[in-house]
């Protein structure tokens, strides 16, 4: 059995067991690469110029603050790292800059329109254009082959089960595989075992905000379940992270 979230902030428990019979959430892209590609879009040889350093720390930055739950730091080391990327005028890079930012959002359960990238999605290129449609759930199946070659068989429709949770297991990356995870709950398909897949990851990363968010979906599971011993612990664990 798989679960569906609902759009909002930390909400996704919400609609525990209600599965998206309409079609499924099919996209994910790895988020590091994104900042990869940031830095060396625009680098072809000679040292690259000192804003793109710069944009791509303040972004690394920026993202593992969201995860970790200061959203202090993580505002304005994303605000330092736009600045950086202004300079150069590059609006394709502006509009992944805040790509990432939603990227980490769906990773924490966080579902919510793309603001910051639709503003900009005329001056996206077409694999971004089609990684932001596929966080929101609406990617063409003819445009699958733009998403990053480790999780295009996530972008199936109908996978789920076990092949879901080896395709998950395959993603090295950590944020990546927490965003494909948020992707498969988002549209139905995230079992328990994907779930505790989800809790791991954030666990073993220290990623609190995010951690805080699963084990909120894996407690609504058990609670659903009528599971109480282990929902116990789960509340304990709650308990623990939370601030």
């Amino acid at each position: 059995m798989a679960f569906r979230a609902g759009y909002g902030a930390e909400t996704a428990m919400n609609r525990v067991g209600k599965r998206s019979g309409d079609f499924m959430r099919n996209r994910v892209s790895s988020v590091t690469l994104l900042i990869v590609v940031l830095l060396t879009a625009c680098a072809s040889g000679p040292p690259a110029p000192a804003w793109q350093g710069e944009a791509k720390s303040s972004l690394e930055l920026s993202l593992d603050a969201y995860l970790r739950g200061d959203a202090r730091v993580a505002n304005a080391a994303f605000d330092r790292g736009r600045r950086e990327i202004a300079r150069s005028g590059r609006l394709d890079l502006l509009a992944r800059a805040e790509l990432m930012r939603c990227a980490a959002a769906v990773a924490s359960t966080v579902f919510e329109p793309c603001a910051g990238f639709e503003r900009l999605r005329a001056d996206a290129d077409a694999s971004d254009r089609t990684y932001a449609d596929y966080l929101m759930g609406r990617v063409r199946p003819q445009d699958v082959n733009l998403l990053a070659p480790a999780h295009r068989s996530l972008a199936a429709p109908g996978l789920e089960g076990e092949p879901a949770l080896v395709a998950l297991r395959a993603i090295d990356d950590p944020l990546s595989r927490l965003v494909a995870l948020g992707v498969l709950f988002q549209g139905g398909r995230a079992t328990p075992s994907a779930i505790a897949l989800a809790v791991d990851t954030a666990s073993e990363q220290g990623w609190r905000r995010a951690l805080l968010a699963w084990l909120k979906v894996q407690l609504a599971v058990l609670e659903q379940a009528g599971d109480e011993t282990a929902a116990g612990r789960v509340r304990r664990r709650i308990e623990a992270v939370a601030p």
